[in-house]
Protein backbone atom coordinates (compact mmCIF):
# COMPACT_ATOMS: atom_id res chain seq x y z
CA UNK A 1 0.00 0.00 0.00
CA UNK A 2 1.48 3.78 -0.76
CA UNK A 3 1.84 5.83 2.21
CA UNK A 4 -0.22 8.82 2.30
CA UNK A 5 2.05 11.85 2.17
CA UNK A 6 -0.38 14.42 2.68
CA UNK A 7 -1.23 13.45 5.97
CA UNK A 8 1.27 14.17 9.76
CA UNK A 9 2.17 10.81 11.38
CA UNK A 10 1.24 10.61 14.92
CA UNK A 11 2.96 7.22 15.49
CA UNK A 12 4.19 4.16 13.85
CA UNK A 13 5.49 0.91 13.23
CA UNK A 14 7.91 1.22 10.38
CA UNK A 15 6.85 -0.95 7.79
CA UNK A 16 3.98 -2.74 9.31
CA UNK A 17 1.67 0.46 10.23
CA UNK A 18 0.70 4.11 10.93
CA UNK A 19 -1.53 5.97 12.98
CA UNK A 20 -2.25 9.73 11.50
CA UNK A 21 -3.21 12.83 13.43
CA UNK A 22 -6.23 13.16 12.08
CA UNK A 23 -6.84 9.21 12.86
CA UNK A 24 -6.92 7.37 10.71
CA UNK A 25 -4.90 3.90 10.80
CA UNK A 26 -2.82 3.19 7.73
CA UNK A 27 -2.03 -1.31 7.75
CA UNK A 28 1.54 -1.50 5.26
CA UNK A 29 1.70 -5.36 6.54
CA UNK A 30 -0.50 -8.11 6.35
CA UNK A 31 -2.18 -10.95 4.31
CA UNK A 32 -5.52 -10.23 2.71
CA UNK A 33 -9.29 -11.33 3.54
CA UNK A 34 -9.74 -15.07 3.27
CA UNK A 35 -13.87 -15.91 2.85
CA UNK A 36 -14.73 -19.20 4.65
CA UNK A 37 -15.86 -21.96 2.91
CA UNK A 38 -18.78 -25.47 3.24
CA UNK A 39 -16.94 -26.76 0.34
CA UNK A 40 -12.95 -27.48 1.67
CA UNK A 41 -12.04 -29.47 4.19
CA UNK A 42 -12.07 -29.01 7.20
CA UNK A 43 -14.89 -26.81 6.84
CA UNK A 44 -15.20 -23.27 7.80
CA UNK A 45 -17.48 -20.54 8.67
CA UNK A 46 -17.37 -16.67 10.68
CA UNK A 47 -19.75 -16.47 13.82
CA UNK A 48 -20.53 -13.39 15.84
CA UNK A 49 -19.73 -13.55 19.07
CA UNK A 50 -21.06 -10.23 20.73
CA UNK A 51 -21.90 -6.84 18.85
CA UNK A 52 -20.98 -4.47 21.73
CA UNK A 53 -17.97 -4.98 21.45
CA UNK A 54 -17.32 -6.18 18.21
CA UNK A 55 -15.84 -9.61 18.51
CA UNK A 56 -16.23 -12.66 16.08
CA UNK A 57 -14.72 -15.82 15.03
CA UNK A 58 -14.18 -18.34 12.46
CA UNK A 59 -14.50 -22.22 12.88
CA UNK A 60 -13.16 -25.11 11.50
CA UNK A 61 -14.77 -28.73 11.47
CA UNK A 62 -13.06 -31.52 9.47
CA UNK A 63 -16.01 -33.18 7.66
CA UNK A 64 -15.16 -36.86 8.69
CA UNK A 65 -16.71 -35.22 12.43
CA UNK A 66 -19.76 -35.25 11.06
CA UNK A 67 -19.70 -38.90 10.25
CA UNK A 68 -18.61 -39.99 14.07
CA UNK A 69 -20.80 -40.28 16.64
CA UNK A 70 -18.21 -39.18 19.18
CA UNK A 71 -16.96 -35.49 19.92
CA UNK A 72 -13.52 -33.84 19.24
CA UNK A 73 -11.40 -31.69 21.14
CA UNK A 74 -12.10 -28.10 20.97
CA UNK A 75 -9.23 -25.47 20.33
CA UNK A 76 -9.96 -21.64 20.98
CA UNK A 77 -7.14 -20.03 18.87
CA UNK A 78 -6.10 -16.66 18.86
CA UNK A 79 -3.70 -15.49 15.92
CA UNK A 80 -0.40 -13.22 15.86
CA UNK A 81 0.57 -9.61 14.19
CA UNK A 82 1.68 -7.67 17.04
CA UNK A 83 -2.28 -7.16 18.36
CA UNK A 84 -2.38 -4.78 14.86
CA UNK A 85 -2.29 -6.70 12.46
CA UNK A 86 -3.97 -9.57 10.78
CA UNK A 87 -6.86 -11.13 11.77
CA UNK A 88 -9.02 -14.36 12.19
CA UNK A 89 -9.93 -14.05 8.59
CA UNK A 90 -6.84 -13.06 6.69
CA UNK A 91 -5.51 -15.78 4.64
CA UNK A 92 -2.40 -16.67 6.66
CA UNK A 93 -4.70 -17.70 9.64
CA UNK A 94 -7.16 -19.63 7.93
CA UNK A 95 -4.33 -21.73 6.26
CA UNK A 96 -2.77 -22.19 8.94
CA UNK A 97 -5.67 -22.97 11.23
CA UNK A 98 -6.99 -25.13 8.63
CA UNK A 99 -4.49 -27.55 8.30
CA UNK A 100 -3.75 -27.43 12.31
CA UNK A 101 -7.82 -28.34 12.18
CA UNK A 102 -7.48 -30.99 9.59
CA UNK A 103 -4.16 -32.88 10.94
CA UNK A 104 -5.42 -32.45 14.81
CA UNK A 105 -9.06 -33.50 14.21
CA UNK A 106 -9.90 -31.04 16.53
CA UNK A 107 -12.73 -27.98 16.48
CA UNK A 108 -11.30 -24.72 16.26
CA UNK A 109 -12.58 -21.47 17.26
CA UNK A 110 -9.79 -18.92 15.68
CA UNK A 111 -10.99 -15.53 17.58
CA UNK A 112 -11.11 -11.69 16.01
CA UNK A 113 -10.20 -9.40 18.68
CA UNK A 114 -10.15 -5.97 18.37
CA UNK A 115 -6.79 -4.45 16.91
CA UNK A 116 -4.79 -1.57 18.03
CA UNK A 117 -4.41 1.38 17.48
CA UNK A 118 -8.42 1.60 17.14
CA UNK A 119 -8.64 -0.38 20.45
CA UNK A 120 -6.10 0.52 21.98
CA UNK A 121 -4.84 -2.97 24.87
CA UNK A 122 -6.00 -4.18 26.92
CA UNK A 123 -9.01 -4.50 24.28
CA UNK A 124 -7.39 -7.73 22.89
CA UNK A 125 -7.07 -8.97 25.97
CA UNK A 126 -10.58 -8.06 26.96
CA UNK A 127 -12.24 -9.49 23.95
CA UNK A 128 -10.41 -12.67 24.22
CA UNK A 129 -11.37 -13.77 27.33
CA UNK A 130 -15.19 -13.04 26.86
CA UNK A 131 -14.79 -14.95 23.70
CA UNK A 132 -13.79 -17.90 25.51
CA UNK A 133 -16.30 -17.76 28.23
CA UNK A 134 -18.74 -18.05 25.42
CA UNK A 135 -17.32 -21.29 23.86
CA UNK A 136 -17.32 -22.35 27.34
CA UNK A 137 -20.87 -21.91 28.16
CA UNK A 138 -21.73 -23.76 25.22
CA UNK A 139 -21.19 -26.67 27.98
CA UNK A 140 -24.51 -25.78 29.66
CA UNK A 141 -26.72 -23.87 27.44
CA UNK A 142 -28.80 -24.79 24.65
CA UNK A 143 -29.71 -23.11 21.84
CA UNK A 144 -26.08 -21.73 21.16
CA UNK A 145 -23.84 -22.97 17.95
CA UNK A 146 -24.61 -26.20 16.49
CA UNK A 147 -21.29 -26.93 15.73
CA UNK A 148 -19.84 -26.43 19.08
CA UNK A 149 -22.45 -27.95 21.01
CA UNK A 150 -22.70 -30.95 18.51
CA UNK A 151 -19.05 -31.80 17.92
CA UNK A 152 -17.19 -29.98 20.91
CA UNK A 153 -16.47 -32.28 23.94
CA UNK A 154 -15.19 -30.01 26.63
CA UNK A 155 -13.45 -32.18 28.61
CA UNK A 156 -10.91 -31.84 25.86
CA UNK A 157 -10.68 -28.16 25.76
CA UNK A 158 -7.48 -26.21 24.84
CA UNK A 159 -6.46 -22.60 23.90
CA UNK A 160 -3.20 -21.73 21.58
CA UNK A 161 -1.81 -19.14 19.76
CA UNK A 162 0.86 -17.69 18.29
CA UNK A 163 3.10 -14.38 18.83
CA UNK A 164 1.19 -12.17 20.22
CA UNK A 165 -1.36 -14.80 20.03
CA UNK A 166 0.94 -16.95 22.49
CA UNK A 167 1.29 -13.60 25.22
CA UNK A 168 -2.68 -13.72 24.77
CA UNK A 169 -2.76 -17.50 25.92
CA UNK A 170 -0.51 -16.76 28.89
CA UNK A 171 -2.93 -13.64 30.14
CA UNK A 172 -5.68 -15.90 29.28
CA UNK A 173 -4.19 -18.94 31.29
CA UNK A 174 -3.76 -16.60 34.20
CA UNK A 175 -7.03 -15.72 34.89
CA UNK A 176 -8.62 -18.64 33.97
CA UNK A 177 -6.54 -19.24 37.55
CA UNK A 178 -8.71 -17.23 39.18
CA UNK A 179 -11.75 -16.85 37.82
CA UNK A 180 -14.02 -19.67 36.21
CA UNK A 181 -15.26 -20.01 32.92
CA UNK A 182 -18.60 -20.95 31.75
CA UNK A 183 -20.12 -24.56 32.79
CA UNK A 184 -17.01 -24.78 34.97
CA UNK A 185 -15.74 -25.65 31.89
CA UNK A 186 -11.79 -26.37 32.72
CA UNK A 187 -8.65 -25.62 30.18
CA UNK A 188 -7.25 -29.31 29.27
CA UNK A 189 -4.08 -27.50 28.10
CA UNK A 190 -2.98 -24.27 26.30
CA UNK A 191 0.07 -24.43 23.54
CA UNK A 192 2.23 -20.45 23.04
CA UNK A 193 4.23 -20.98 20.21
CA UNK A 194 6.84 -18.64 19.34
CA UNK A 195 5.82 -16.13 22.33
CA UNK A 196 5.58 -12.74 22.56
CA UNK A 197 7.05 -11.42 25.78
CA UNK A 198 9.46 -8.44 26.08
CA UNK A 199 10.95 -6.10 29.37
CA UNK A 200 13.25 -3.27 30.03
CA UNK A 201 16.43 -5.61 30.70
CA UNK A 202 17.33 -7.82 28.01
CA UNK A 203 17.58 -11.55 29.20
CA UNK A 204 19.92 -14.39 28.00
CA UNK A 205 21.60 -14.56 24.29
CA UNK A 206 19.45 -10.80 23.81
CA UNK A 207 21.18 -8.58 22.10
CA UNK A 208 20.96 -5.31 24.53
CA UNK A 209 21.91 -2.71 22.19
CA UNK A 210 19.54 -0.37 21.48
CA UNK A 211 17.06 -2.39 23.23
CA UNK A 212 14.27 0.39 23.60
CA UNK A 213 14.47 0.23 19.60
CA UNK A 214 13.94 -2.97 19.16
CA UNK A 215 10.87 -4.12 17.16
CA UNK A 216 8.78 -5.87 20.28
CA UNK A 217 9.44 -2.11 22.33
CA UNK A 218 7.87 -0.17 19.33
CA UNK A 219 5.59 -2.38 19.07
CA UNK A 220 3.76 -2.63 22.81
CA UNK A 221 4.36 0.57 22.71
CA UNK A 222 1.80 1.54 19.72
CA UNK A 223 -0.66 -0.96 20.69
CA UNK A 224 -0.58 -0.09 24.50
CA UNK A 225 0.67 3.71 24.89
CA UNK A 226 -0.94 4.33 28.38
CA UNK A 227 0.39 0.52 30.07
CA UNK A 228 1.44 0.67 33.77
CA UNK A 229 5.26 0.31 33.62
CA UNK A 230 5.56 -0.02 30.02
CA UNK A 231 7.13 -2.73 28.87
CA UNK A 232 7.91 -3.97 32.23
CA UNK A 233 3.72 -4.31 32.34
CA UNK A 234 2.97 -7.77 33.72
CA UNK A 235 0.90 -8.92 30.38
CA UNK A 236 4.15 -8.22 28.60
CA UNK A 237 7.00 -9.15 30.99
CA UNK A 238 5.75 -12.47 33.22
CA UNK A 239 8.62 -11.67 35.86
CA UNK A 240 7.86 -7.98 36.22
CA UNK A 241 8.68 -6.44 39.44
CA UNK A 242 4.94 -4.92 39.37
CA UNK A 243 3.08 -8.52 39.20
CA UNK A 244 1.06 -9.20 41.78
CA UNK A 245 0.01 -12.79 40.18
CA UNK A 246 2.45 -15.87 39.97
CA UNK A 247 2.76 -18.13 37.19
CA UNK A 248 1.80 -21.14 39.55
CA UNK A 249 -1.81 -20.09 39.31
CA UNK A 250 -1.98 -20.73 35.24
CA UNK A 251 -5.89 -22.15 34.76
CA UNK A 252 -4.78 -24.90 32.45
CA UNK A 253 -3.44 -28.27 32.70
CA UNK A 254 -1.25 -28.78 30.95
CA UNK A 255 1.40 -26.67 28.44
CA UNK A 256 3.71 -26.60 25.67
CA UNK A 257 5.83 -23.99 24.98
CA UNK A 258 7.00 -23.97 21.07
CA UNK A 259 10.32 -21.89 19.59
CA UNK A 260 12.74 -21.77 16.89
CA UNK A 261 16.17 -22.16 16.78
CA UNK A 262 16.78 -18.76 14.60
CA UNK A 263 14.51 -16.19 15.94
CA UNK A 264 16.76 -13.49 17.56
CA UNK A 265 14.18 -11.47 19.07
CA UNK A 266 11.73 -14.38 20.37
CA UNK A 267 13.59 -17.20 21.11
CA UNK A 268 15.30 -16.20 24.58
CA UNK A 269 11.66 -15.15 25.77
CA UNK A 270 9.80 -18.26 25.16
CA UNK A 271 13.12 -20.66 26.92
CA UNK A 272 13.00 -17.85 29.80
CA UNK A 273 9.07 -18.44 30.24
CA UNK A 274 8.86 -21.75 30.36
CA UNK A 275 11.92 -21.70 32.49
CA UNK A 276 9.26 -19.37 34.86
CA UNK A 277 6.84 -21.85 34.83
CA UNK A 278 8.55 -24.56 35.98
CA UNK A 279 10.43 -22.44 39.08
CA UNK A 280 7.15 -21.09 40.02
CA UNK A 281 6.19 -24.68 41.62
CA UNK A 282 2.89 -24.46 39.01
CA UNK A 283 1.30 -28.10 39.34
CA UNK A 284 0.19 -28.84 35.66
CA UNK A 285 1.86 -31.01 33.62
CA UNK A 286 4.99 -29.09 31.62
CA UNK A 287 5.71 -30.74 27.98
CA UNK A 288 9.31 -30.62 27.26
CA UNK A 289 10.38 -27.43 25.23
CA UNK A 290 9.58 -27.71 21.51
CA UNK A 291 12.01 -25.81 19.43
CA UNK A 292 12.67 -26.32 15.55
CA UNK A 293 15.82 -25.74 14.70
CA UNK A 294 17.10 -23.62 11.34
CA UNK A 295 13.73 -21.89 11.19
CA UNK A 296 12.75 -17.99 12.47
CA UNK A 297 9.75 -16.24 14.04
CA UNK A 298 6.21 -17.38 13.15
CA UNK A 299 7.23 -19.85 9.99
CA UNK A 300 4.73 -22.25 10.55
CA UNK A 301 2.54 -19.76 10.19
CA UNK A 302 3.78 -18.07 6.83
CA UNK A 303 4.21 -21.19 4.64
CA UNK A 304 2.61 -24.51 6.98
CA UNK A 305 2.73 -26.99 3.93
CA UNK A 306 6.76 -26.97 4.54
CA UNK A 307 8.62 -29.86 5.98
CA UNK A 308 9.74 -28.09 9.26
CA UNK A 309 6.34 -26.49 9.63
CA UNK A 310 4.29 -29.94 9.03
CA UNK A 311 7.01 -31.50 12.06
CA UNK A 312 5.09 -28.67 14.20
CA UNK A 313 1.59 -29.40 13.58
CA UNK A 314 2.31 -32.51 14.22
CA UNK A 315 3.36 -31.86 17.66
CA UNK A 316 0.75 -29.83 18.62
CA UNK A 317 -1.61 -32.63 16.76
CA UNK A 318 0.12 -34.81 19.27
CA UNK A 319 -0.42 -32.47 22.39
CA UNK A 320 -4.40 -31.46 21.44
CA UNK A 321 -4.75 -35.36 21.19
CA UNK A 322 -2.57 -36.96 23.55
Amino acid sequence: MASDTTKEVASEIPTIIRLYKDGSVQRLLGSPYQPPSLDEDPQSKDITISQNPTISARLFLPKSMKNSTTKFPILVYFHGGGFCIESAFSFLSHRYIKSLALESQVLAVSIEYRLAPEHPLPAAYEDSWEALQWVASHSVKNGGEPWIQDYGDFDRFFIGGDSSGANIVHNIALRAGSEKLGGNVRISGAFVGHPYFWGSTPIGKENGENHDKKLHHLTWDFGYPSAPFGVDNPMINPASPATTVSLNGLGCSRLLVCVASKDKLMRERGVWYLDLVRESGWRGEIEELFEVMEENHYFHVLNPHSHNSQIMIKRLASFLNK
